[in-house]
């Protein structure tokens, strides 16, 4: 009980003890009725986590596709520039979403190899992505990612690059690789420029590497196909 509360207990009890006259009894009742509401209070609701504001805000796409560019100038994605991007929310539940990410290609055909998979951990959330071939195989250098160090924000997480990750970029002669810190945004439901960015980023020290795609929200474009090997 708190202080108030404890206060309006002693100016309840006290009184009827005493027998006091009516009209202080009258004034009792009142006290009691208070220290009643007092006690009955409910406890505030927790503000929910930001990294779940985060995946409640994904999870809303879900069954959607957005179209998407380039929009990072390194000349290391000079290929990439200008080419359609679709980016396609094509399963949802409770504790993972994903989401394949499909690049056109020379003479219509399209690059569906990448899979982003956003899942929830015990301590945060974890981006991992899934490569295969055309043939649906797995490529050499699939299944990296990292998991959230912080909190971070309703409208962007941060994932630095794991211990299995680092593992398989060396094995694979990906040296530059192990310094990888990604990053997905999203913006509130409602927006007029909402978006959806995939982001990749090394610091200076290792390569400068800044890899980033925007994908528009507020038009949902056609389904596209499902990534090789689904």
């Amino acid at each position: 009980m708190n202080l108030h509360c404890f206060k309006l207990y002693i100016n309840c009890v006290a009184p009827s003890i005493m027998n006091k006259i009516i009209p202080t009894r009258i004034a009792v009742i009142f006290l009691c009725i208070s220290l009643v509401a007092c006690d009955s209070a409910p406890s505030p609701v927790p503000e929910p986590a930001s990294r779940d504001l985060f995946f409640e805000r994904l999870s809303l796409l879900c069954g959607k596709a957005f179209a998407g560019l380039l929009v990072s100038e390194q000349e290391a994605d000079a290929d990439m520039a200008g080419k359609p991007m679709i980016m396609h929310v094509a399963s949802c539940d409770q504790n993972e979403i994903r989401i394949p990410f499909h690049i056109a290609g020379d003479r219509g055909q399209w690059n569906r190899s990448r899979t982003w998979i956003i899942s929830r951990t015990d301590q945060g959330l974890r981006l991992k992505h899934r490569h295969r071939h055309e043939d649906g195989s797995l490529d050499s250098v699939t299944n990296y990612g990292g998991d959230t160090d912080s909190e971070g924000t309703a409208g962007r997480q941060e994932f630095p690059v794991d211990a299995e990750s680092i593992t398989s970029f060396r094995a694979n002669g990906l040296d530059q690789s192990v310094n990888n810190i990604w990053a997905v945004e999203i913006a509130a439901p409602g927006q007029s420029d909402a978006h959806f960015a995939y982001e990749l980023r090394r610091p200076q020290s290792a390569d400068g590497r800044h890899f980033r795609v925007e994908f528009d929200l507020s038009k949902p474009v056609a389904v596209p196909p499902p990534p090789w090997g689904d």
